[in-house]
Order: C-alpha cells, then structure tokens, then sequence
C-alpha cells in the first residue's frame, strides 16, 4: 500500500502488516500516522493479502453503489475508520465489481459487515449500523 506523506508529499510504500502502526517518511522522516480511512478493495487478492497479514481486527463493508443504505452507512463507515485508527483496518468492498467475495461470504443482503482477525472470521452481520456500534462490534472480545 502507498500513503503519501503530509509533509513533503512522498510516496511511502507501507507493507500490509504495517497499515495500522505509526511510521515515518522514508524521505523527510515525518511522522506517518496508522491509516485511518476506509480501503477501497481492488481483487480479491488484495482482500485475502490485508486480511491474511494484519495485526489488528480488519472490519469489512460489502456494499454496492446502487444501495440507499449503503449510502447512508458510508459517513459512519468513515467515522469508524477515523476512530479506530492503529486498533483495526476498515475495508470496502463493492460487491457488484467483486462479486466472488461476496459469494465467498455468503452476502445476500447488503449493507454487510465482516469482522477478520488473524485471518478468520469472527463475526458477520447484515444491515445499516452506526459509527459507535461498528467500533464497539469490530474490537469486541473474540
């Protein structure tokens, strides 16, 4: 994964295990806060590659573009991602371009959130959800 440093606007390439972990640019040295917004799934092998080799809980959104409650849910989904910056990675996947993600979890109704750690796993459930509830949800006890 990339993330551009705030301060000297450099390309930084963090490993997938270190998504969560604060760093520093590799340029200036600045410091480089754990990420702290929803990742926009690409493949499935990218899916399997974050959930596999994080260190933290990773929380899944399936959800579509053509979805209300999908829509709705998306500034919450943001929130949690902002609020659960270096505990847990939040992820999106859209389930109309990575339809066999969605078969592979059994999503039949959407919003649906997952939760991941070490890579299984723990928990699933469909429909809208707040900010609150998803951060409670997705560093729950296991």
């Amino acid at each position: 994964m990339r993330r551009v440093c705030a301060q000297c606007k450099a390309i930084n390439r963090i490993p997938v295990r270190h998504l969560a972990d604060t760093g520093k640019c590799g340029k200036c040295g600045a410091a480089l806060p754990p990420h702290a917004t929803p990742i926009e799934v690409t493949s499935a092998t990218q899916f399997d590659e974050i959930v596999a080799a994080a260190r933290v809980p990773v929380v899944v959104d399936f959800w579509a573009t053509w979805c209300g409650p999908c829509r709705m849910v998306a500034p919450e989904v943001k929130k949690a991602a902002q609020n659960l910056a270096g505990k847990a990675l939040v992820l999106k996947v859209d389930t109309d371009a990575l339809g066999d993600l969605a078969q592979r979890y059994q999503v039949s109704s959407i919003p649906n959130f997952a939760v991941f750690s070490g890579g299984r796993l723990l928990r699933q459930r469909a429909g809208a959800i707040d900010h609150r509830q998803l951060e409670k949800w997705a560093v729950a006890p296991q």
